[in-house]
C-alpha cells in the first residue's frame, strides 16, 4: 500500500502562509475558442455538496460561459463508466464528457478504450503516484473514511469501527452508496475490513464484508444510501462517508441537527479519486477546458473548500496559496496519522470480492 499520512498530516499541520494569493492561470486561448464553440459541458455523478462541487461548477460557468449539463449526481463510479459505454454512439445529452471516479476504476476504463488522453498545464505538478503515464486518467483529490453522526439522536458517538456493533445502535447505520457499484461504499467496506487488522485488497475485502454481514444480523445497518437528509430526519443517523462529504454535510446542515464528523482511529483508508475524458465524448474541447480548470490553482483551492484534499495541495502549500483559514477548518493532524492508500491491485482485488460477495455474504440490498 502506499503511504500518504506525512502528506496528510502536514496538510492540517501547516502554518500560516504570510501573503497567500492564489493565481488564475488561464487555459489556452484557442482551446477557450473551441470550447466555447461547442456551448456545453456534460458531467456525470457531481453532487453540488461533494468536494464543493457546486460552487466548482458556477466558477467554470461564469468564467466561460458555457453551459453545463448535469446527467445523475447520485451515480456511482460503475454507473458513470457505465454511462460512456451506452451512449458510445449517442452524442445527445445523455452522453457524458467526463467523468469522476474511484481510483480502481480509471485503469479500467483505460483498459476498456473508454478514455482519452490530455495532460492538463499543470500536469508536472500533480504526483506521479496519483496519475496515469499517458494522461488517460489523473487524481484530483482524495480524503479519509468517516463516520457522521446525528447526535442529537446519538448521545454516545461512536469512536471506532467495533462500536459501531454495540446494541445501542440499532437501526442506525448506513453507507452513503450501494457497495456493488458506489465507489465510496466499496472502501467503507475495505475500511471496515482494515479495522479488523486485515491486510489491503481480497484480504480486506473479505473481512469487511464479515464485519457488515455482523453488523446486519445485529439489526445496526439500515440497507438506504445515507444522505444529508436521511440523517437528519434519523432514518440513517450514522453513515459512513468520506470525511470531506461528511463535513460538508455538517455545514449544510447548520447545527440543525447538530453532526460530529469522526474518523475513527482503526482502518484509517484514503482514498484517490480520479478525473478522465470519454473517448466518445460530444464536446471534447469543453473536456479538455474543464480539465484545465479543476486543475488550476482556483479549481484545486475550489476542492479544498469542498473539505477534500487537492491532487495538487503539496505544489500549492510549496507556492504559499493556501488560506490558513480552510486548513484551519479541516479535522485535526492526529486523525491521519495512520491514513493508508491501498494500491491500484488492492483496491481492485477488495472491489472484486465487495461486489460480487455482498449480496451472498450480507444479503442487505442497499438502496
Amino acid at each position: 500500500m502506499i503511504d500518504y499520512s506525512k502528506r496528510l498530516l502536514a496538510l492540517s499541520t501547516a502554518v500560516l502562509f504570510a501573503g497567500t494569493t492564489i493565481s488564475f492561470a488561464e487555459a489556452p486561448a484557442e482551446l477557450v475558442a473551441a470550447a466555447k464553440k461547442e456551448g456545453t459541458l456534460t458531467t456525470i455523478a457531481l453532487p453540488h455538496d461533494w468536494c464543493g462541487y457546486g460552487d466548482i461548477i458556477a466558477g467554470f460557468k461564469a468564467k466561460y460561459g458555457l453551459e453545463v449539463n448535469e446527467l445523475n449526481p447520485d451515480a456511482g463510479s460503475k454507473d458513470e463508466v457505465e454511462a460512456i459505454k451506452a451512449n458510445k454512439d449517442n452524442k445527445g445529452p445523455q452522453a457524458p464528457d467526463v467523468i469522476d471516479v474511484g481510483l480502481s476504476f480509471g485503469p479500467d476504463a483505460k483498459k476498456d478504450g473508454l478514455t482519452m488522453p490530455y495532460k492538463v498545464s499543470t500536469w508536472d505538478s500533480i504526483p506521479a503516484e496519483l496519475k496515469d503515464a499517458d494522461g488517460h486518467w489523473f487524481g484530483d483529490y482524495y480524503g479519509v473514511m468517516s463516520l457522521q453522526v446525528n447526535t442529537d439522536i446519538v448521545k454516545n458517538v461512536p469512536k471506532d469501527w467495533a462500536d459501531l456493533l454495540k446494541p445501542e445502535y440499532a437501526n442506525s447505520v448506513a453507507l452513503a452508496g450501494d457497495p456493488r457499484a458506489s465507489n465510496q461504499a466499496i472502501l467503507a467496506v475495505s475500511a471496515a475490513g482494515a479495522s479488523t487488522g486485515a491486510k489491503p485488497g481480497a484480504a480486506g475485502g473479505e473481512a469487511g464484508l464479515k464485519y457488515f454481514a455482523e453488523l446486519n444480523k445485529a439489526g445496526n445497518f439500515v440497507p438506504v444510501i445515507g444522505k444529508s437528509g436521511t440523517l437528519a430526519q434519523g432514518a440513517t443517523p450514522i453513515i459512513i462517508s468520506w470525511d470531506y462529504n461528511a463535513l460538508a454535510g455538517r455545514d449544510t446542515l447548520k447545527g440543525n441537527p447538530p453532526v460530529e464528523v469522526v474518523v475513527p482511529p482503526s482502518g484509517v483508508l484514503a482514498g484517490v479519486y480520479v478525473q478522465a475524458i470519454s473517448a466518445y465524448a460530444p464536446h471534447p474541447n469543453a473536456a479538455k477546458l474543464w480539465m484545465e480548470y479543476l486543475y488550476s490553482d482556483e479549481g484545486q483551492i475550489g476542492y479544498l473548500k469542498g473539505y477534500c484534499h487537492p491532487a495538487r495541495f503539496q505544489d500549492l502549500v510549496k507556492n504559499n496559496k493556501v488560506p490558513k483559514e480552510l486548513l484551519d477548518k479541516l479535522p485535526p493532524a492526529a486523525a491521519y496519522e495512520k491514513a493508508f492508500f491501498p494500491t491500484l491491485d488492492e483496491q481492485a482485488a477488495a472491489k472484486e470480492v465487495i461486489t460480487k460477495g455482498w449480496d451472498k455474504v450480507v444479503g442487505a440490498n442497499v438502496q
